[in-house]
């Protein structure tokens, strides 16, 4: 077997994204297979060291993402992640077996909490159970993180007996996890300092954090554990996840670059590919960014006061501490007009980041591109990317909208015709509703016999003027889960129906593969 484990450099840190696995398990932000490729080719591009690409015994769709990011994706380590069960480690060995460079990260909880309550086990069973695993995962490759789930409520003294036994058994990488955003970043830092004076053979052991943002501390305790020695960091892409999310990539990146001085470390982040990971990210999930948010917040080099504006007309480094291009802002200047060609609209599509994709979703865009110039006299990168987003959500779907009209005012009853393409041949229907929006969601409904509740809808402009497009963003709840659709039109009723389609497809997905896994078994 071929070592892959990054190699361990006392001045370099390793950056473990999991935002296909943690990251899409914040409520909504369900990915389709396509939409994971393109934001690990664009992780690729980023520089992340690990991709977690996902869970592989989770569900059909998890095992198939992270066999599909094994088979297309070059230069990071391709990662699946794995309770401490014969089951789920075999699951990833299979979904990784065509990575060239793959991990297995298995955990079992070791918190007082867990083992009595959720485990029912002893200390001394998991201390085996965490043996066995790691030992069976590295019959399927040499790169084995092991992970000490709750570690931050956890008795120290049982964290190195654990550990121990894990790296006995041959894992390379111990994290350990703030999984509940429980613990102070000094707190954190005593921890990372003691078991590293505890551990067996520590110089041959990477030492990871992975922390999670419910006292909004994920940052400040993942810097914390670096300080104490830690040199893998695991985050997300705009630090989503979890109840309060994870740790936000961006921002830990930006602190150990602009803080050099302070940590003396690096990573392999390209930084300025951020801000175009982070719109990839915002468009797929549909999880919008607020607008003060640190590195890629819209608002993050923005200056408003006139002391500030003073400052940095005469010195940039009076309010500003990096530089907007060192992290990908370009601002939105007008790049594609109605004269523009197709070659035009690709080269711009590569530079926001959409590089692999076919001829034949070009073709789509490009003719969106062309009806939009029509309807729009300014064309914005957001525009194209919305476009682009759009078309990516209808490719391959089982419900394609194809026409819509609607009905309404204050003296009449809204009322909706769609006619779309569905499974089994193209239907029209209508329905009536309180507004034109319920009234559109009334008959897809009925459409596509698929029955949801709708939980929250957001309309958004993504650029300025009257004629800007309208960005709406859908979450529905169906068969116990959250499903988040997105969609973009110069009219709102129309990106309205455009997303909630974009949600029922994640669902007739979702359903399609576990009655074909359930066919298989």
């Amino acid at each position: 077997m071929t070592d892959t484990t990054p190699t361990i450099q006392q001045n370099k840190v390793i950056v473990f994204d999991t935002t296909l696995r943690d990251g899409e398990q914040s409520p909504g932000a369900t990915m389709h297979l396509r939409e994971k490729i393109d934001l690990a080719h664009q992780l690729s591009r980023l520089g992340v060291d690990v991709i977690e690409a996902g869970f592989a015994i989770a569900s059909p769709g998890d095992f198939e993402a992270i066999k599909t990011v094994s088979d297309e994706v070059q230069g990071p380590v391709i990662c699946s992640l794995a309770r401490a069960m014969e089951a789920d480690i075999v699951r990833a060995g299979e979904a990784l077996a065509s990575a060239k460079r793959k991990r297995i990260h298995t955990f079992i909880a070791t918190s007082p909490v867990h083992l009595t309550k959720k485990l029912m086990k002893t200390q001394a069973e998991v201390v085996q159970i965490a043996y066995d695993a790691v030992k069976l995962a590295c019959t399927f490759t040499d790169d084995v993180e092991f992970s000490c789930e709750d570690a931050s409520r956890s008795d120290l003294d049982y964290l190195v007996e654990v550990i121990n036994a894990a790296i006995e058994a041959g894992a390379r990488t111990i994290n350990l996890p703030d999984t509940v955003g429980y613990t102070m970043p000094w707190q954190y830092e005593q921890y990372f300092e003691y078991l590293r004076a505890k551990i067996k053979n520590p110089q041959g052991i990477i030492l990871s954090a992975h922390c999670h943002n419910d006292l909004g501390l994920a940052v400040a305790n993942t810097l914390a554990a670096v300080r104490a020695g830690a040199r893998q960091i695991e985050c997300t892409v705009n630090g989503i996840g979890e109840r309060a999310g994870n740790c936000s990539l961006e921002e830990v990146v930006m602190a150990l670059q602009t803080r050099k001085d302070f940590f003396g470390l690096t990573t392999g982040i390209v930084s300025r590919e951020l801000c175009r990971t982070s719109r990839l990210v915002t468009h797929i999930t549909g999880l919008r960014v607020q607008r003060n948010k640190a590195i890629v917040g819209a608002n993050a080099f923005a200056h408003e006061a006139g002391i500030h504006q003073d400052g940095v007309l005469k010195a940039r480094d009076t309010y500003e501490i990096m530089r907007s291009e060192d992290v990908g802002w370009t601002g939105d200047s007008m790049v594609l007009g109605k004269h523009s060609g197709r070659h035009a609209v690709k080269a711009c599509l590569q530079e926001l980041g959409w590089s692999n994709l076919q001829d034949a979703i070009v073709d789509k865009i490009f003719a969106r591109f062309k009806a939009l110039c029509d309807k729009k006299k300014e064309i914005f990168n957001d525009d194209l990317e919305a476009l682009a987003q759009d078309e990516l959500g209808l490719d391959g779907m089982p419900f394609v909208l194809e026409h819509i009209s609607f009905y309404g005012g204050d003296h009449a009853i809204p009322t909706a015709s769609v006619h779309m393409t569905t499974p089994d041949g193209s239907v029209s229907d209508s329905a009536v509703g309180n507004g034109p929006v319920d009234a559109v969601f009334q008959t897809l409904q009925r459409i596509t016999n698929i029955a949801v509740t709708l939980d929250e809808y957001s309309i958004e402009a993504i650029t300025g003027g009257t004629d800007a497009l309208g960005f709406v963003s859908v979450s529905v709840n169906a068969d116990n889960r959250k499903w988040r659709g997105r969609a973009a039109d110069t009219d709102i009723i129309i990106a309205s129906a455009k997303a909630f389609v974009n949600a029922i497809n994640k669902i007739k997905k979702a359903r399609d593969f576990a009655a074909q896994d359930a066919d298989s078994k």
